[in-house]
This record gives C-alpha cells, sequence and structure tokens, in this order.
C-alpha cells in the first residue's frame, strides 16, 4: 500500500509578485526549489496564511537567489503581493520507503532567503 505524504514544504514565503496574463502556474526561486527538492512543472498546493485561500498549481523555475514567489494566471486572484504562503509538496511513498521518509522543511525570512532547511 502506497500512502500520500509531505515530501516537503517552504513555510511563510512571502508573495513578491502575481501576474493575471500568464497563463497559470507559481514562479519560485530556484535556491528555495532546491532546498525543497522542487522541480518544474512539479504539482504544489499552496496554502495562503493571510487570507485562508488554498490552491494547487505546478511550478516554473525562477532566478537563482532572487527571493522570486509570483502567482501566474488564475492564481493569481487568490494572493496579493506580500501575502505569506506555505508551498506543499506531496509525493506517494511505500510502506518500506516511510520507515525513512522525513519531509524537508525550509523556513524563509522576509526576503525569501533559506532560514532554516530541516528534515523532521
Amino acid at each position: 500500500m502506497y500512502k500520500i505524504m509531505l515530501k516537503s514544504k517552504i513555510h511563510r514565503a512571502k508573495v513578491t509578485d502575481s501576474d493575471l496574463d500568464y497563463e497559470g502556474s507559481i514562479t519560485i526561486d530556484r535556491t528555495l526549489m532546491d532546498a525543497a527538492n522542487l522541480v518544474e512543472f512539479e504539482k504544489v498546493d499552496v496554502y495562503n496564511i493571510t487570507n485562508g485561500n488554498r490552491f494547487s498549481t505546478y511550478v516554473l523555475e525562477g532566478e537563482r537567489d532572487s527571493g522570486v514567489i509570483c502567482l501566474n494566471g488564475a492564481a493569481a486572484h487568490m494572493v496579493s503581493k506580500g501575502d505569506l504562503v506555505i508551498i506543499a509538496c506531496y509525493a506517494l511513498y511505500s510502506a518500506e520507503e516511510l520507515k525513512d521518509h522525513k519531509p524537508k522543511l525550509v523556513f524563509v525570512d522576509e526576503k525569501n532567503r533559506i532560514k532554516n532547511n530541516k528534515k523532521l
């Protein structure tokens, strides 16, 4: 049996921009993507701490060390610049994989720079 478990999250990232005219996605700083083990076009859930909105989208690579967290397309309606969000990614794990599974947690500061990167 497989279980869907948290793979990684970026916690309390600040939305830096939104672009309604883009086809849709979330652009994330490449450094944060690496820290959270995210790949381009991977599905993520976004939880808006500021207004309570929750939605799914996919990742686009942003410029490394830029701090960019930009919601694009329809998702841009769900956030405002300056909102705090949690970006969570889930994966399927077998019972064997679960024995050693620890999600990657990436905590960022007010400029979306990594403060702490750890596993539970």
